[in-house]
């Protein structure tokens, strides 16, 4: 671990609506929720109504009567993403994606030629408000852990540097939700056991966290409680797993439905990883239900694959088994993922014959590989709404 400060976290505010308000002059200052149905982003004066990204549309407008809904402009965000990106570019080779709106950036070696690492990060912001018309929030930190955390507490537009002094001064007092890895699971255990911050997640032993989280969570968070984090800025780094979303509204919604909404999801990720020459094992199912709470399965593979057969088989046999807690609980979102990918690419030609089944599939692949996504729908997926396909960085 560097003992100096070098690293940046840059992190958009409320992206997909500042892109919003930049854009149109009457939306500035005022309630923005941009996605009808269920919430694909908000401005932080929704935000302080209690609008939150993927709540319903109703409870949203419950919340906030008076907000401005806008329907989402995908090309508009992703052209912002790459107006900023470039400048990240500009300020320093070392630059990590971590999504269409946030990076870490090593900025080491500009001490020479840009100044300290608060200078540089003074500078970037400007830049991006000049040149793109967007507020960014910079933390700026000895690890790439401390320097998200500083982005999210020195949130919205502001700058923030952890001193290496003052670094565990700063992070034990905040809740234990500030530490990567913990959720509404993870959190709801350890305040079970009266622990609610940083700080006291610290004072207990390696050993005491393996007990009650497990190995690899127990010792992660240990790590973390300390600011140990010895991971470099990475440069190119490659997708882990490939994925897609949909948002549903809080109706009922028959088995069929859900497997037509699965089956697109699958042919959108399938048709990805195909492009970006990728194979992959595991297949993971995400849920998240009325009540907000969350649910994944998974399943892996003996043999990883890029076609859609397989894939779309294993997702649809992890639905099936989640039918009975989606009857209990109704879902409002679902998702798919396939990860363990690796380097590959699966060789697809064109059947004489398209019976169904796999060789359906591999025909249905054949052909928008060829000719384009667009080219072919599935019989299922006619006269339903595909959902919003969420701009990301390059494969």
């Amino acid at each position: 671990m560097s003992s100096e400060v070098t690293i940046l976290h840059a992190d958009l505010d409320a992206f997909y609506a500042s892109v919003e308000q930049r854009d149109d002059p009457r939306l500035r200052g005022r309630p923005v929720i941009v996605g009808g149905g269920v919430v694909l982003a908000c401005s932080y004066e929704a935000k302080a109504r209690g609008v939150r990204s993927a709540m319903g549309g109703r409870q949203a407008r419950r919340l906030c009567p008076d907000a401005l809904v806008v329907p989402p402009r995908m090309a508009a965000y992703t052209a912002a993403s790459r107006a900023v990106f470039e400048i990240f570019r500009h300020t320093t080779p070392l630059v990590e994606g971590l999504s269409i709106d946030e990076a870490f950036l090593d900025v080491g070696g500009l001490r020479r030629l840009a100044g300290a690492p608060t200078a540089v990060a003074a500078a970037l912001r400007e830049r991006v408000r000049r040149e793109v018309g967007l507020p960014i929030t910079v933390g700026v930190a000895r690890t790439k852990f401390l320097a998200k955390v500083a982005s999210g507490v020195a949130k919205p537009d502001g700058l923030l540097m952890v001193e290496p002094e003052r670094e565990l001064a700063f992070l034990h007092p905040l809740p234990v939700e500030r530490l990567w890895g913990v959720g509404p699971v993870t959190a709801a255990r350890l305040r079970e056991r009266g622990i609610r911050t940083v700080g006291q997640v610290a004072r207990l032993d390696e050993p005491a966290l393996v007990s009650l989280l497990g190995g690899g969570a127990g010792r992660h968070l240990h790590a973390l409680a300390h600011n140990r984090d010895p991971r470099a800025v990475q440069v190119g780094r490659r997708r882990s797993s490939m994925g897609a979303q949909h948002a549903l509204g809080r109706g009922p919604h028959s088995p069929a439905d859900l497997d037509a909404v699965l089956a697109g999801l699958v042919d959108r990720v399938t048709g990805r990883m195909r492009a970006a020459r990728r194979t992959g094992r595991t297949v993971t199912l995400r849920l998240r239900f009325a009540d907000y709470t969350r649910a994944t399965r998974s399943h892996t593979l003996d043999e990883p694959t890029a076609q859609t057969g397989p894939l779309r088989a294993a997702a649809g046999d992890l639905l099936r088994a989640a039918l009975p807690l989606i009857a209990e609980r109704g879902v409002t979102l679902l998702g798919v993922s396939v990860g363990n990918l690796g380097s590959g690419h699966t060789q697809l030609t064109l059947p004489f014959a398209a019976e169904p089944g796999p060789a359906l599939d591999a025909a249905v692949d054949a052909v928008r590989d060829r000719f384009g996504s667009r080219a072919l729908t599935r019989g299922v997926l006619l006269g339903r709404d595909p959902g919003v396909e969420m701009p990301r960085l390059p494969d």
